[in-house]
């Protein structure tokens, strides 16, 4: 038996899930994502990557501006009778009409072991955390954050120099093939939905221009884990003789200096951290200049030892 399947997403993140359900043979009847968006200087309309990739595949597309009240949007889903509606990445509150729809419900893929790291970057969040390990999480939504009944969940290690961007493909892939273990466990009977421990809840909340704000009080270990957790955005970022500074690569060394206070070691830079730790800085990059690495940044502004950052 095959299930008739929607597909709602957005991101790259998404778009393994939806080439691995057509691999497997599932009838994904419509792919609902959002509008094209306009991009670069020139402001062009560029399509979703979902969008894309359901192109490449020749399935039928949508796009609405809103879907809560959108009667044209509910009669087409409706007239489709899906079994299942498959959100990943979209980007909408899925409204109640929707989750009543299909008789197995809207399932979610979500990049973390629920119920850690509920919201919009799981990925990101469990990276500034510091933590080793996360995963992947199909559920069965409802009006809540994130906060519907688990049908499965993977795991996956998180290496110690892995960034955001590194990690969200493995996940993604992994995810792909849990989404389909979902449906086929589903079809069989063999996965029960299973309720969350909210005593346990996270959050991770949509990522702010400020989060990437460095703040050297914070231990070495700490503020290199919000550098690898929040690339590609916001960043890492400080001050330096009064201009923007992107701290874009380092690593924990085994010094003792002041907080926000530089050290020059021959091609060496190093910044001051909280509780007497230190981080090198590998790259940078200050406003309106190139990415650099450091020996290139203290030949060209030559950084005074007792010279602070952030000031």
């Amino acid at each position: 038996m095959s299930l008739n399947l929607i597909f709602c997403g957005t991101p790259r993140f998404a778009v393994p899930t939806l080439e691995k359900l057509v691999e497997a043979r599932f009838p994904v009847r419509l792919v609902v994502t959002q509008p094209d968006r306009p991009k670069g200087r020139g402001l062009e309309l560029v399509a979703s990557p979902v969008k894309q990739s359901a192109q490449k595949l020749s399935l039928p597309i949508t796009q609405p501006d809103r879907i809560k009240s959108n009667e044209e949007f509910r009669t087409q889903l409706t007239d489709l009778t899906p079994e299942a509606i498959i959100v990943v990445g979209y980007g909408r509150l899925i409204p109640q009409w929707m989750l009543d729809l299909p008789p197995l419900g809207n399932i979610n893929l979500h990049a973390s072991l629920l119920p850690k790291y509920r919201g919009a970057a799981p990925i990101q969040w469990a990276i500034a955390h510091g933590e080793t390990v996360t995963g992947v999480t199909t559920m069965r939504l409802d009006a809540g954050l994130d906060t519907g009944d688990i049908l499965l969940q993977k795991a996956l290690p998180i290496a110690a120099a892995d960034t955001a961007e590194a990690l969200a493909p493995r996940l993604a892939s992994i995810g792909a093939d849990l989404v389909v273990a979902t449906l086929r466990g589903l079809q069989e009977g063999s996965v029960h939905r299973r309720p969350q421990d909210n005593s346990q809840a996270t959050l991770a909340p949509i990522l702010k221009k400020e989060d990437g704000l460095l703040d050297f009080s914070r231990s070495a270990a700490e503020i290199f884990n919000r550098m690898r957790g929040f690339q590609p955005w916001p960043g890492a970022y400080t001050s330096f003789r009064g201009k923007n500074l992107q701290l874009l690569k380092a690593q924990v060394v085994g010094e003792s200096l002041p907080p926000n206070q530089l050290r020059t070691q021959g091609e060496r830079l190093l910044v001051g951290c909280g509780h007497g730790t230190a981080l090198e800085l590998l790259e940078l990059q200050l406003e309106g200049k190139k990415r650099i690495a450091a020996r290139d940044f203290i030949h060209g502004y030559r950084p005074q030892t007792g010279e602070k950052l952030g000031d």
